[in-house]
């Protein structure tokens, strides 16, 4: 036996007595029997112990006596050769096939083998010691990750042609993020005190910064000129980043790329600005923090459950929490912005946690936050800012009475023009790019606050006379669409509802009844928005009839807005609904609905636990009590899936549960214990999903779609109308009258009659599908959901999918068949040649 050989044996039969013994491993090396072995060889017998010791580690996956003899080694000072370096950091690296898992003493030894060769040796192992770096933050069981990273730094420091002179691994080349700001802000970066600020910035790799790692950061932030200028641009860098490919590594060895914001070096670094950030003095923090939240929360792709970074995103919402005062009040609205957008579900239980912190530190409840952080945008009482240009041109955002954000142009002569004039364009680039951005953000604050009064819409949220009209009335922005909704108001602890639009005059705020008369709104008063749910049938007719006469239309369904009751079906079933059972859906289109609804929707597919999903929303409540609801359904298998992703689903079962105050478990509820405001938005939610995506309304399905679902197809798509569609037929009794095709066409129960030049139609209010008399023969049209009613037609609400538009722009056509040219649909209709 060779004497390596017969050490190799003694070294394993030393180990195999540590393991045997039991505590062996946590007591000091030089006692263990591996110790007293090492302690007698000299320096060739240790390098080889070392190097076999190193490679048995790698091939364990919690060989503790291993690990501490490895840490021991790197310890020495041994005459490490630079082949012998370059092997051990090639295990770590993945050079060596089948290494099973890399270790914090794997990369130790590492490291320790090339601090001992000499520059020359070690500068031609620079792309080894460079590859070794990115792989530290991925390695098990590290308790010093940045001390090894900082040892890294030292023996691979910046290439000279590099202006940042930053570290490798701050800002690195895992990500396009790293690369674009050293481009980018390459001076900002090689100033005075900017670099150690953020090598302090990189070691946070956690969500939560301790008071330790904030005071240091302050004391660094304190010592750097411009430290707060590069966490600022770096955060904004960040929120501005597009997704792009990032490189994975995994301690099994695995190099991927994948879709993302950041590799790991740079999420820390950037958790670490983030938390930097929240003790700056800088009006535009929680915007910027809320940014990076809002991007790296989103789903990859710009929608669903995996977020495109969800370690900065939780660390973004920790810091929004963490605020105080004035900061706390606008991170409210920011947190509000992430629980509209982002769909993960653990992203979204924190960022309703911070906004409750907020609430608790401030007495105040999150709705109340949120609508005190709404900004002005700089608008002034009239709703309209004036940014001077040189030139003597002045640019003029306005929000008009429609509540849309628009952007002018006054010439030094005084004409108002739409379009940025050529002098503007040519010589104020700069500032025209700043209006155009104030632009985009109110057109942006305008679609979120659209959002947040439908939520107290289906809340039934009150407030008094006085923050009414200070947050909503007289709010600039918050009162362009305040004005076009109706309000009830009734006297302090007594009396009856009144409704009726905002009216100003003399004498402060009212609400302007269909009758003419007016109810001041006073300063102790209670104001809610109205809903049809709690109004006679009676006064939801004449509000009706008087917004279509006025062609006011709410930025918010609400006086059309549907009503969704308990029926006697699910008062029989008691805990569930089965009202919207058995569709069959289009999946994809579903499960975006709703996430564009606010509710978390699983996957569905062909994999283990694929095969049953549920959508679920935290719905408004404005009681003590918070209300759940949850929407069931199964994959329906295809061939057409090719075993991935489902493309049908069927539905089931609609259920609630309930969290009482002051607990944080929820517990299922019976239909009846429901608040009927609460159930019927939730109903109006699923009636949507399944109105918009089932099958049904797709006109080519029957063509095309798969025949074991063509009897629903036709059931559905000629049966009984939904409350949504029951809505749109009563908005279209009102519409009809008023177009050129009034004396041609009539409601008739579920569908719209259309006599043409050539025959007679029947669109269905539901679905839009058309039935071509007399013998009900299927007649095929397709239009674009996303398309207008015809000519000028005015349209009291736009939010049913669209599907008003489609019934009014298909009668309009079929009511002037004989002009038709379309093949598509001529080759359908008897008797009609095809044009030449």
């Amino acid at each position: 036996m060779t004497m390596t050989a017969l050490l190799e044996v003694r070294l394993h039969r030393a180990a195999a007595d540590d393991r045997e013994r039991d505590g062996a491993a946590e007591g000091e090396f030089g006692a263990s029997a591996v110790g007293r072995l090492v302690a007698g060889l000299n320096e060739d017998e240790l390098l080889l112990a070392a190097e076999r010791f190193h490679r048995i580690l790698s091939h364990a996956q919690d060989d503790r006596v291993v690990a501490r003899a490895v840490r021991a080694f790197a310890a020495m000072r041994l005459p490490w050769t630079a082949a012998q370096a370059a092997v051990l950091a090639g295990r770590v690296t993945g050079q060596e096939d089948e290494v099973w898992s890399r270790t914090a003493p794997m990369v130790e030894l590492a490291v320790a083998a090339m601090e001992s060769l000499d520059p020359s040796e070690l500068a031609a192992l620079r792309p080894v010691v460079v590859e070794l770096s990115r792989w530290t933050p991925h390695v098990k069981g590290a308790a010093d990750r940045d001390g090894l990273r900082r040892r890294l730094d030292v023996l691979a420091p910046p290439e000279e042609d590099d202006a940042t002179g930053l570290p490798r691994s701050v800002l690195d080349d895992d990500d396009a993020y790293g690369p674009r700001m050293r481009a980018e802000h390459a001076d900002l970066l090689a100033s005075h005190g900017v670099a150690a600020l953020l090598a302090h910035c990189a070691t946070l790799a956690q969500p939560r910064a301790t008071k330790k790692f904030r005071t240091l950061a302050g004391q660094l932030l304190a010592a750097a000129p411009r430290g707060p200028e590069a966490v600022r641009l770096l955060l904004a860098g960040f929120a501005a980043q597009p997704e792009t490919a990032v490189t994975v590594r995994w301690s099994y060895g695995r190099v991927s790329r994948v879709r993302g914001l950041a590799g790991a070096a740079n999420t820390s670094l950037v958790r670490g600005l983030l938390w930097t950030a929240a003790d700056l003095e800088d009006d535009r923090v929680v915007a910027l923090v809320g940014a990076c939240a809002l991007l790296a929360g989103t789903g990859i792709g710009g929608s669903g459950g995996m977020s495109r970074n969800g370690n900065v995103a939780t660390a973004a919402v920790a810091v929004l929490g963490s605020f105080e005062g004035t900061r706390g009040e606008q991170a409210v609205g920011a947190l509000a912005a992430v629980r509209a957008k982002v769909r993960n579900r653990t992203l979204l239980k924190s960022a309703e946690r911070a906004q409750l912190d907020i609430a608790a530190r401030t007495g105040l409840t999150p709705a109340q936050l949120r609508e005190r952080a709404v900004p002005s945008s700089g608008l002034d009482a009239r709703r309209t800012r004036e940014f001077v240009l040189s030139g003597g041109y002045t640019a003029l955002l306005a929000v008009d009475g429609a509540a849309t954000a628009a952007l002018t142009f006054r010439t030094p002569q005084g004409r108002v023009v739409r379009a940025a004039p050529k002098p503007v364009r040519d010589h104020a680039a700069t500032e025209l790019s700043l209006v155009r951005g104030s632009l985009k953000e109110l057109r942006s604050l305008l679609s979120a606050e659209r959002a947040r009064l439908e939520e107290c819409l289906a809340a039934g949220a009150e407030w008094t006379g006085a923050d009414w009209q200070r947050y909503y009335a007289d709010h600039p922005v918050t009162g362009a669409l305040a004005g076009a909704l109706l309000w009830e108001v009734r006297a302090a602890g007594a009396g009856t509802w009144t409704a009726g639009l905002p009216e100003r005059g003399a004498a402060g705020w009212a609400l302007a009844g269909t009758d003419g008369t007016a109810a001041r709104v006073g300063a102790a008063d209670l104001v809610r928005l109205w809903h049809p749910l709690r109004a006679a049938v009676d006064d939801v007719q004449a509000w009706r009839t008087e917004l279509t006469g006025r062609e006011l239309r709410q930025p918010v369904k609400q006086v059309f807005r549907e009503v969704y009751l308990l029926t006697p079906a699910e008062e029989e079933t008691r805990s569930y609904s089965n009202r919207f059972a058995a569709h069959i859906l289009r999946f994809p289109q579903a499960r975006s609905l709703m996430a564009a609804r606010g509710w978390s929707a699983d996957h569905l597919g062909y994999w283990d636990g694929g095969y049953d999903g549920q959508a679920v929303r935290v719905l408004p409540s404005a009681g003590g009590s918070g209300w759940r609801a949850r929407f069931f359904y199964q994959l329906v298998e295809r061939e057409e899936d090719g075993h991935a992703i489902a493309s049908l689903c069927s539905t089931d079962q609609v259920r609630f549960e309930r969290r009482p105050p002051g607990r944080s478990s929820w517990v299922e509820a019976e239909l009846a214990e429901v608040p009927p405001l609460v159930l019927s938005e939730a109903m109006r939610d699923v009636d949507l999903f399944v109105g918009v995506s089932s099958i049904a309304a797709d006109p080519q399905w029957q063509d095309g779609g798969d025949a074991r679902h063509a009897d629903y197809w036709r059931r559905a798509a000629f049966g009984d109308l939904p409350s949504s569609a029951q809505v749109r037929k009563e908005a279209l009794a009102r519409l009809l009258p008023r177009t050129r095709i009034a004396d041609r066409v009539e409601i008739a129960g579920r569908f719209l009659r259309v006599r043409g030049e050539l025959g007679a139609y029947r669109i269905h209010i539901g679905s839009g599908n058309v039935l071509m008399e007399p013998h009900d023969a299927y007649l095929c049209i397709v239009t674009d959901r996303g398309s207008r009613a015809p000519g000028r037609l005015f349209l009291p609400f736009e939010e049913d999918g669209g599907m008003l538009a489609v019934v009014l722009s298909k009668a309009f056509l079929l009511a002037d068949d004989a002009s038709i040219t379309d093949p598509s649909i001529l080759r359908q209709l008897p008797g009609r040649p095809l044009p030449a």
